[in-house]
This record gives C-alpha cells, structure tokens and sequence, in this order.
C-alpha cells in the first residue's frame, strides 16, 4: 500500500495563489485522477507526518493548444488543496518557496 501512496500524490503545484494559501495552512497538490479524498488525505499525512483537517478536490480540465491549422488538448488532471490541522507541523517541502 504504501507504494499506491506515491502514486496518489503526483507532485506539489507551486503558483502564485498556492504560496498565499501556505499562510492558511492548506498546500496544494497534482493528484491522481482516480483518487478520491480519504485517499489523498491517507496519502499526505502518510509521506509527509502531518495531520489534515480537510481535502478539497477540483477536476482541471486540459487547455487546448493550436500548432498552424491543427489544434488538440492538453491532458486533463485532478488538483486537490489540502488544508492542515492548526496544531500541525508545516510541509517542509514548500518552507523555502
């Protein structure tokens, strides 16, 4: 199982808005597409050894792109913000951003 943990949690997302939303405690993530909350909530507090109080999820559709006359998709992905508990530690991972 706890392979399917690294799975879950594809990468950390690091965008102006996410960096502001530290301050709030919540850190967000590129997620599985299947995933679903109590699993991503299992997974962060697994990897990184903090508590989580809730999980929100968004399905992030794919941009589309245009190359001359052909034009396609971006692939689609889930996003989910993560927000921790008050008496939790930080993620270290974002602390020098």
């Amino acid at each position: 199982m706890m392979e399917r943990y690294y799975e879950i949690i594809r990468r950390p997302l690091i965008t102006e808005d996410s960096v502001d939303k530290m301050e709030e405690n919540k850190y967000t993530f590129e997620v599985s597409k299947d995933a679903n909350k109590t699993e991503i909530k299992k997974a962060v507090e697994h990897i990184f050894g903090v508590k989580v109080e809730k999980v929100y999820t968004q399905n992030m559709l794919g941009k589309i792109k245009r190359q001359g006359m052909t034009s396609g998709r971006r692939p689609s992905w889930k996003k989910a913000i993560v927000k921790l508990t008050a008496d939790s530690k930080p993620i270290e991972f974002f602390e020098g951003m």
